[in-house]
């Protein structure tokens, strides 16, 4: 990653020939285009076509999919391919209309696509007849690179192009751009003016995290003694006493080399232009062991037997990425340390809570440490910018000596099992952090994360932010000298900010502005650090809200059955004119706001009253897979598969049903619809299902992921996230009983 090319934010300057390379290579997804055109029409018979996931998902002819008349002669099908299947097993077939005669399979093998290529010279699609009459159709293949946040931007200018299907499972991101032009009669009339009528109390245990002060939801340090919460100022420390390392020498670890070869990356550019952004070791393949007891294979990882944690809670390629590294690395490789840096009010508690909460989604073991936390807890929270001056011996050694204690505590933390440390502090000076590197050295591996901004309305707006906030300035009545103070404080750091040049780094330069900015990115390697990367590319602080909402009551919902298709019932079909209602009013100012729908028809039933907005239908936002109890109540399941039942009932996380999926499996499929949210600046209304819902909630809301079976998303309420600055805010609105 260290020698990739630099790009900033004006677009770079790479020729065509290495940006179609890149294309091949980016992550996104493939938006694919079959066409058939046929030279002699026979009777009613319709091109479809079959095959393997995701296509169709069966070789089951009587679910193939029907190609749409494109003119008297061409007939076309269009779908969206994600990264992970873009190899395609398929074959078209002829379809009588109405289905009264067997459907004629084109001869030959199957067809395969790769990665949008259709392998071999198969530009004809031979159809034998029952009279030995053979049809020809000639076939097209077109492919193009895609990412939803794209198609969601500039969906009017695909509309000539893309369609919504009407076929259960067909695209991943597929998008309605029909506007609809009318309403039925009096469904206005169905919803109040005033919204806040509807509002009803979140969960006691929701994480408001927008109300409390971000620093202070971090680790409490483990020698506290409390009469109170994690903020009583009357908490004391005990044994404060630590080892502070010399720092006065560079320190030049193993693995850290001082590489000067920088990568820069712009979020505005497409996913495309990140080519070269990750250098992956690649996916293990832990040896499998048989018990001679069970029918069950387990990992044989033969790792540090202290590490309690090894295996991440996450499933699939997350789980299996991560296990590589743990085995492929050196020992201090398994526990990753993300130091901040950056002077004060420049965004680095906000960055660090954004990532822990995603990381710990992920299903990685993630602690956020707060060495100011640590400070107010020893020192108190009426220090005054005297305390922070670097010609003040006393006030650096006492910061010197909680921001030890802080990284005491979380090496510690992670030769217990933990395994992504963030450590949250100013570590602005060369010295400090050769100091932390000597204290991690053999034990964790660290990268420097440095958030720079040079915005003065954004350096202003947290300034005063801080001093309503920051518990430093609690007890100040005065709010003017309050601010005069920090003013001077934040001098004192500018004096000896030195910027991070040495070690493995990310650097976050002006982020935060909403119009572009970069990140810079040296000596780094492995899968984590390159989700981490990703993550960091893909976030801004752009305030908007975001609406969860479980689709209308449907039929299914009525008679107790899991999973299935059904349209909605009478009362869902009110609800559905509710949240139209609902959603006009509330985003009424906010013309680029998106609808977002699972393709089930539940939720696009539920959608279709809103208008004005696009409406982009993932598959990755479906139902949880229910596999062979599809269709089935919990009491069937309980009546005929009791095993079944009862491991369910044990363990609903981890939980897979027969041929289908857990809540595992659901979060691991959902991680591009939460980087899809991050990037976002407009509101966006997602429409889908309990179990989705359950997940995503818990990443907004930092909740563990044993909680996720159990969270509550009831039918017909709208969950409002409010996006912002300060955290994160949620509201709730009941529209029905």
């Amino acid at each position: 990653m260290g020698t990739g090319a630099s790009r900033n934010s004006d677009g770079g300057s790479h020729a065509g020939e290495e940006r179609e390379e890149s294309l091949d290579q980016a992550g996104g997804q493939l938006y694919v285009s079959l066409k058939m055109e046929n030279y002699k029409k026979k009777g009613d018979l319709i091109p479809h076509v079959y095959g393997s996931v995701p296509l169709v998902g069966s070789w089951d002819s009587s679910k193939a999919l029907s190609m749409e008349r494109e003119s008297t002669s061409m007939w076309e099908l269009s779908f969206v391919v994600p990264p992970n299947h873009e190899t395609l097993d398929f074959k078209f077939l002829l379809k009588p209309k109405h289905g009264y005669t067997p459907c004629i399979v084109e001869e030959g093998p199957n067809r395969q696509l790769i990665g949008g290529t259709l392998q071999g010279d198969a530009r004809l699609a031979l159809f034998k007849l029952d009279n030995e009459e053979v049809l020809e159709y000639r076939v097209l293949i077109k492919a193009d690179r895609v990412s939803p946040f794209d198609l969601a931007a500039s969906w009017r200018a695909y509309q000539d192009n893309l369609r919504p299907s009407t076929v259960r499972g067909i695209p991943d991101v597929s998008i309605d751009a029909v506007p609809e032009t009318g309403r039925e009669n009096g469904s206005s009339a169905s919803l109040e003016l005033d919204l806040e009528h509807y509002v009803v109390p979140a969960p006691s245990t929701s994480a408001n995290s927008g109300l409390v002060y971000a620093a202070n939801l971090a680790e409490n340090p483990r020698s506290l003694t409390f009469s109170g919460g994690c903020c009583d100022r009357t908490a004391t420390i005990k044994e404060m006493e630590v080892v502070i390392p010399d720092s006065s020498k560079v320190y030049s670890g193993s693995g850290m080399v001082e590489s000067k070869s920088v990568g820069t990356f712009s979020p505005l550019q497409k996913q495309d232009s990140h080519r070269g952004l990750f250098v992956d070791r690649g996916v293990g393949s832990p040896r499998m062991v048989k018990s001679s007891s069970s029918t069950a294979f387990s990992f044989d990882l033969k790792l540090d037997s202290q590490n309690k944690n090894s295996m991440p809670a996450a499933a699939g390629a997350v789980a299996a990425a991560a296990i590589a590294d743990q085995m492929l690395g050196p020992k201090e490789d398994r526990h990753l340390a993300l130091v901040l840096v950056g002077l004060p009010v420049r965004g680095k508690t906000f960055t660090a809570v954004k990532l822990t909460r995603y990381l710990r989604w992920l299903g990685h073991d993630t602690k956020h440490f707060n060495v100011g936390k640590y400070r107010r807890l020893k020192h108190g929270t009426n220090q005054s910018a005297d305390f922070f001056r670097a010609d003040n011996p006393e006030g650096m050694e006492a910061r010197n000596e909680v921001a030890a204690l802080a990284m005491d505590d979380m090496i510690a933390w992670m030769q217990e099992g933990g395994q992504v440390g963030i450590f949250d502090a100013t570590n602005s000076s060369r010295s400090r952090r050769n100091m932390l590197m000597k204290m991690a050295e053999g034990k964790c591996k660290i990268i420097f994360l440095e958030t720079i901004c040079n915005d003065e309305r954004i350096i202003e707006r947290n300034i005063r932010l801080k001093i309503q906030q920051s518990p430093d300035y609690a007890e100040e009545p005065d709010y003017e000298a309050g601010l005069r103070d920090f003013r001077i404080r934040l001098a004192n750091y500018e004096k000896v900010y030195e910027p991070v040049d040495e070690g493995s780094y990310i650097k976050m330069i002006d982020m935060a502005s909403g119009h572009g900015g970069q990140i810079q990115v040296n000596n780094i390697s492995g899968y984590l650090p390159g989700r981490i990367v990703f993550f960091l590319v893909n976030t801004h602080l752009t305030p908007r809200p975001i609406l969860l909402t479980r689709h209308g009551e449907s039929r299914d919902n009525v008679r107790g059955r899991i999973g299935g298709d059904s349209v909605l019932s009478d009362t869902g079909e009110i609800y559905m004119k509710k949240l139209a209602n609902f959603v006009e009013k509330r985003l009424k100012n906010e013309r680029t706001a998106s609808i977002w729908t699972s393709t089930l028809q539940r939720t696009i039933l539920t959608a279709s009253p809103i208008v004005g907005f696009p409406k982009i239908q993932w598959r990755a936002l479906d139902e949880i897979n229910a596999g062979v109890c599809d269709g089935m109540t919990y009491e069937e399941i309980k009546k005929n598969m009791p095993e079944e039942y009862e491991s369910r009932k044990k363990d609903k996380l981890r939980y897979r049903y027969p041929r289908g999926e857990s809540y595992l499996d659901v979060i691991q499929r959902l991680e591009p619809v939460i980087i899809e949210l991050e990037r976002q600046r407009a509101p966006v209304v997602v429409i889908s299902h309990q179990a989705v819902l359950r997940a995503l909630y818990a990443y907004f809301a930092d909740r563990p992921l044993k909680e996720i079976p159990h969270i509550e998303v009831p039918l017909h309420t709208i969950i409002e996230i409010q996006m912002g600055v300060t955290g994160v805010q949620e509201k709730r609105y009941k529209l029905m009983d």
